[in-house]
């Protein structure tokens, strides 16, 4: 993935191994660069813009970037206090010193992270949600250690997600490392609101561009629970009255997966034009990989020809 940056939060299912197909038909200069649904934040961490306006409806998500943003000022002392907490709870952590015992690693030779670490992953979720260690690196390290790496709380808002098979190793150092070199000195502002809200909050202007990751109507992740049939209506409705304003807009969704399809907006892109995407989706209750029909939609042409797009239409048809 070479010059592809990955989000330190390492979501399960985001755009990172989508960044090269979707940057081929953002806009090539790009002012301020908009997402309602940042999640993770691989797609603006691979977006030059001068100005950034990032927001996402879960308040977590917002802390956990707003924790990385501030850390940026002082990378040594980020990296000191983690260092410090892994130690402390005894967490694997092969990027600083291999410490899981060599006759566990022979004896669970594909899941001795998850083993080794959980004891320790429970002793920090207890102390997080008792409120002894309410800190924000504390939350971030309960990612990185967490079962793939999502927030996951229950309704009392008591942190419950079990340990993954995972380990503080060079590739969470680098991602780290791109995020703080990335965000120093830059214009973002950060907002919690519902997508709609968020979006009839800015004052567009020429040069704008708007990137949209919702959640999936048919698919069955976590995130997803929430949206329905008259959100995913309400959300085309809102790009549909953006585009008659002239504000540039690209929208990520799965037409089809398994034996399910959203037909909603397989209608709505007609519109528009669609291009196929190579999909990574992965749910958190069946990590596999699936078939499925993926799609961006712009209301602008970077790169493909038209003639190319109704070429996608025609296929799809008779698929």
């Amino acid at each position: 993935m070479n010059g592809v940056k990955r989000s330190p939060l390492f979501y399960v299912g985001d755009k990172y191994k989508l960044i090269r197909e979707l940057k081929e038909h953002f806009p090539r200069k790009i002012t301020r660069f908009i997402e309602p649904f940042v999640g993770g934040g691989s797609v603006f961490l691979n977006v030059n813009a001068d100005t950034y306006l990032l927001n996402d409806i879960d308040e977590n998500i917002k802390r956990l970037h707003e924790f990385l943003i501030k850390s940026s000022d002082n990378q040594k002392r980020f990296f000191e206090q983690t260092h410090f907490l892994i130690k402390r709870y005894n967490l694997s952590r092969s990027f600083f010193e291999d410490v899981v015992p060599k006759e566990m690693q022979r004896k669970w030779k594909k899941t001795y992270y998850a083993h080794y670490n959980k004891e320790g992953y429970k002793r920090m979720r207890d102390d997080f949600n008792s409120d002894k260690c309410d800190n924000d690196l504390i939350l971030y390290l309960l990612l990185i250690y967490g079962f793939n790496r999502m927030l996951r709380f229950n309704s009392k808002g008591i942190f419950n997600l079990p340990v993954g098979n995972v380990d503080f190793n060079s590739n969470v150092v680098n991602a780290l490392e791109y995020y703080f070199n990335f965000v120093k000195g830059k214009t973002i502002s950060w907002s919690v609101l519902d997508f709609k809200d968020f979006i009839n909050s800015i004052d567009f202007k020429e040069g704008d561009f708007i990137y949209l990751d919702p959640p999936y109507l048919i698919s069955f992740s976590e995130y997803n629970k929430l949206w329905n049939e008259n959100r995913e209506r309400e959300l085309l409705d809102t790009l549909d009255a953006l585009n008659k304003e002239g504000v540039r807009f690209a929208i990520s969704n799965m037409v089809s997966y398994k034996n399910r399809t959203n037909k909603i907006f397989q209608q709505w892109m007609r519109k528009y034009n669609a291009y196929k995407i190579k999909s990574n989706y992965i749910s958190y209750h069946d990590n596999t990989k699936k078939e499925t029909f993926e799609v961006l939609v712009t209301n602008y042409e970077e790169k493909k020809s038209r003639i190319q797009t109704l070429a996608f239409y025609n296929n799809n048809e008779e698929s």
